[in-house]
């Protein structure tokens, strides 16, 4: 679990090739010189533009990812290449500050910046998302764009908008970002299990009507 708060911007430093998937090593510096008590271990969970990895090998500075098909095709890090920015953020700790949102680290689908107006020291971005996922974004909602934990600005049937600060702009790969990339997006959590019931419920509480008419209407009794 993530709260999409990025910790460090790091860079492709080797895309090794191992069918069917591909080794990620990153440069990451940041996390190298953190807290010795919240460093990097082998096994740990990071998030890499918002899609959770995990740690295979620490060599200095660099740390090594494997990426399967699946995750290649289905998200943006099928496209990184060697000198590539990425997002970075450490696995939520218990008791740490939520300051985002929840996270889980599962791309949703990749989407594509569309248009960008910038308005210095701000920037205005308007993404692109398949259809069956605009149904879980909300304005003044959460969403995860490249790991990144922002606030919706407005929605429509197949887009939607976000005002970045220039914190954000500095602090991450959007800053750097142009027109047609390809971005990484995961909804929010709990819009999925809403939209979930509302589906859903209406069936399940159906069903249970049916099964009570088809029911023998006798009296119940106390087994002897």
């Amino acid at each position: 679990m993530f709260t999409g708060l990025v910790e460090s911007v790091g860079q492709i430093s080797a895309v090794v090739e191992q069918p069917p998937g591909r080794r990620l090593v990153i440069a990451a510096p940041s996390f190298r010189d953190a807290d010795p008590t919240r460093d990097v271990k082998l096994g740990d969970s990071i998030a890499i533009n918002g899609c959770c990895l995990t740690v295979v090998e620490i060599d200095g500075a660099e740390l090594a990812f494997e990426a399967g098909e699946e995750t290649l095709s289905r998200t943006n890090l099928g496209e990184l290449k060697t000198g590539s920015s990425v997002n970075l953020e450490r696995s939520l700790a218990v008791g740490d500050r939520m300051g985002g949102h929840y996270v889980t680290g599962h791309v949703d689908c990749v989407g594509q910046l569309i248009e960008r107006v910038d308005d210095p020291p701000w920037a205005n971005l308007k993404f692109s998302v398949p259809a069956p996922f605009a149904q879980q974004i909300v304005a003044k909602g959460s969403i995860a764009v490249d790991g990144i934990s922002l606030t919706v600005v407005d929605v429509g049937a197949d887009y939607f908008t976000v005002a970045l600060i220039p914190h954000t702009l500095d602090a991450t790969t959007l800053g750097g970002r142009q027109v047609g990339d390809r971005i990484n997006l995961e909804t929010d959590l709990l819009a999925k299990y809403v939209q979930r019931t509302l589906q859903f419920g209406n069936a399940n509480d159906q069903t249970s009507a049916d099964t009570a008419a088809s029911s023998p209407n006798t009296p119940w009794s106390p087994q002897s």
